[in-house]
């Protein structure tokens, strides 16, 4: 079971880098194109982190109880953010223009790798229990991001998505935040609860 499981982690590690090289490869090509505009993206950012906390998870393993802690919380984390990627995008962003011009890449980045991190952390139970307070951890590099991103629509004038807009108007913008902040602490009440469960064991 152990080798089955490394193996579809990293399949989908493999599958992240595919995805995020192979839209780079075409969006460098633009003459838009902006490093900064490019990576800026929450899509790209949690497909990362969660690639990251993959292959972590497949180098450390559970060699020690606090490595599994923090292991597990890296982990989690991404769950929270790719899972977000995936209700947003499938949601909000519908038949929306988000500079993704590789259909399977972005099949594979708001898609699939969204259902197969959030199967792999309910699944399997290689992951320590986590508690309520670690909610807030899960919650701080959104909300930086999304200062970073006002900060950025505020004087250049780039968001990466339409409801970040401050054309709108901030009051709008504000809603928007809330909610979506409202739904990152409630999947990670979600992921913290999944900790708990041990339907698989590896």
């Amino acid at each position: 079971m152990r080798i089955f499981v490394n193996s579809l982690r990293l399949i989908a590690v493999i599958a992240v880098v595919v995805a995020i090289v192979g839209q780079w490869l075409i969006s460098s090509e633009l003459e838009s194109y902006n490093p900064w505009n490019f990576f800026g993206y929450f899509t790209i950012q949690s497909n990362v982190i969660i690639a990251v906390a993959l292959a972590v998870t497949l180098v450390v393993g559970t060699r020690t109880k606090g490595t599994d802690l923090r292991v597990s919380l890296l982990r989690g984390a991404g769950t929270v953010y790719i899972a977000t990627t995936g209700i947003v995008y499938n949601t909000l962003l519908t038949n929306v223009d988000v500079s993704a011009s590789l259909s399977w890449s972005n099949d594979i980045l708001h898609k699939v790798i969204p259902a197969y991190a959030v199967l792999d952390w309910l699944l399997f139970s290689d992951r320590s229990r986590l508690l309520l307070r670690h909610v807030w951890w899960f919650l701080i590099y959104p909300a930086v991001w999304t200062i970073v991103v006002l900060i950025r629509g505020a004087t250049d004038g780039w968001v990466p998505y339409p409801f970040l807009d401050p054309a709108q108007g901030y009051g709008v913008v504000a809603i928007y935040c809330v909610g979506v902040g409202v739904s990152i602490g409630l999947l990670g009440v979600l992921v913290v609860g999944m900790s708990r469960l041990r339907l698989v064991k590896v």
